[in-house]
């Protein structure tokens, strides 16, 4: 979780307020706080239906008639890291496309009909995975399902529609990195730094060059590739009969033609031997940032185990009580931010293999990028050395628990995270069983994770503010490829 605070000043640095001395007991302080109830972790217990269609089309039903709103997501198993060499942004540019019209639907009317009936879309593109979703009330189910079938039946694929999304795509970049403080960092320069394959070290949104290189040939060829229904999970959730649920989703996705669904690349490649640092300039930043990540389990196949990291990034970074939080900003005040996750895009739970820990820390111009991450590995050393306690691991377990009903409690997060479960692990009861999961992690595995976070395995990506580079740092290595710089 990343943790913004500039308010957070070291407790040396703290003016007096109100004649305050935390030394005199109150009168009133006469019992101590309770301590917090021990036992088991909330958990869900969410309804689950699934089948799949003639055509391979997977489909999950989640019924909840708690409110009278339905999540609606399809996610293809295509993202950022299945695009071709040579046309780096095709992932992103293609989910904009899927915008523009389809066999019955002319340009903009998607948008219509969602807005019209009350409701609210978007997509998004991944490293593994592209969504579409809505969230509507419950009586535009069968519109919602007509308009998602429509564009994965035929979406408008015109030289018009390919070059004014290119267009947007790349005004998207300007807006989003190249005129933006600390824009794309560290997802887009952070691969590079990592990996060594073209599918896991290119910048996912993509260089200008490529883009603009896109053709219409390319834009069919990738639709008739990835977004098979065979390839795709559809996930519904919320106040639906689901009997017919089901009799609508044969009706609008059941005449699709049936095509093959790609074969899964092993993206995999050896992990670091030896410490990587690369420098990044952005002229627009105020101060400078550090990123540093190292590879954890596979999140599919050491499902047990990456869960491990995921409570660790949060120990270390969740709340003034997480272990960096404490040293780097309200104990040392070297830094104005700490932030720790899992996945180049902070999604624990819907990442693959190869990915990541990363810890993202802002700092002051007077601060060395050196004494920061001496000061995460001295940190990271006492945890491996002296372990953690039950009770720490308890608290971090409780939020982290919490904060998973708190995004399954809206219906398009529980929809979200239903579709990308079953897509990633075949299984969308998992989200009844996460809090389980973690509550089996144990002190011992949280200290041997820690243990492996050392520098001979770690990426480091420094942002310097133009002219403001640190003397102090390690040598400049050769910048990663990008057009976002």
């Amino acid at each position: 979780m990343v943790r913004d605070t500039a308010k957070a000043v070291p407790p040396n640095r703290r003016p007096a307020v109100g004649g305050y001395d935390p030394h005199v007991t109150s009168p009133l302080a006469v019992q101590p706080l309770p301590p917090l109830l021990s036992g088991p972790l909330p958990t869900t217990a969410y309804r689950i239906e699934r089948f799949t269609l003639g055509n391979g089309l997977k489909v999950v039903l989640s019924p909840d008639g708690s409110a009278p709103v339905i999540g609606v997501v399809v996610s293809y198993n295509v993202g950022m890291r299945s695009e071709p060499q040579g046309r780096t942004g095709f992932a992103h540019l293609f989910e904009h496309l899927m915008f523009q019209g389809s066999q019955n639907l002319a340009k903009l009317e998607h948008f219509r009909y969602v807005q019209s009936s009350g409701g609210v879309f978007n997509g998004s593109t991944h490293v593994d995975y592209t969504n579409y979703y809505e969230t509507l009330p419950s009586n535009a189910l069968e519109r919602t399902l007509f308009l998602e079938a429509d564009r994965m039946r035929a979406p408008l694929i015109t030289p018009e529609n390919l070059a004014n999304q290119i267009a947007v795509v790349k005004e998207e970049i300007r807006l989003q990195v190249q005129n933006q403080p600390y824009g794309g960092f560290p997802w887009c320069f952070l691969p590079a730094v990592m990996f060594d394959t073209f599918a896991n070290s290119h910048d996912g949104y993509g260089s200008f060059a490529d883009l603009d290189a896109a053709t219409v040939a390319d834009a069919e060829s990738f639709f008739h590739a990835y977004y098979a229904p065979a390839n795709a999970v559809l996930a519904v959730a919320g106040d639906f009969d689901p009997v017919r649920a089901r009799e609508l989703v044969e009706r609008h996705f059941g005449d699709i033609p049936a095509r093959s669904a790609p074969t899964l690349p092993n993206f995999d490649e050896p992990d670091l031997r030896a410490p990587r640092r690369v420098r990044h300039q952005d002229r627009l930043a105020p101060m400078p940032a550090v990123a540093l990540a190292w590879r954890v389990p596979d999140p599919v196949e050491k499902f047990s185990d990456y869960l491990t990291y995921v409570l660790l990034a949060e120990v270390l970074t969740d709340g003034d009580a997480s272990r960096l939080v404490e040293r780097l900003l309200l104990r040392d005040g070297i830094a104005t931010s700490i932030g720790g996750y899992v996945g180049l895009m902070a999604e624990a739970f819907a990442s693959r293999g190869p990915t990541q820990l990363i810890l993202e820390a802002h700092y002051p111009s007077d601060v060395s990028t050196d004494t920061v991450i001496d000061t995460i590995d001295a940190e990271l050393a006492r945890l491996a050395g002296d372990g953690i306690a039950s009770a720490e691991l308890d608290r971090v377990r409780t939020r982290v628990a919490a904060g998973l009903l708190k995004g399954c409690d809206a219906t398009l997060g529980r929809t979200l995270l239903l579709a990308a479960l079953e897509q990633h692990h075949g299984r969308a009861e998992l989200i009844n069983e996460l809090s389980g999961l973690l509550a089996q992690i144990t002190p011992e595995q949280i200290q041997a994770a820690a243990a492996t976070l050392h520098p001979q395995r770690r990426a480091v990506l420094e942002l310097v503010p133009s002219g403001a580079a640190d003397p102090t740092a390690t040598a400049e290595q050769p910048q990663p490829e990008s057009e976002l710089s």
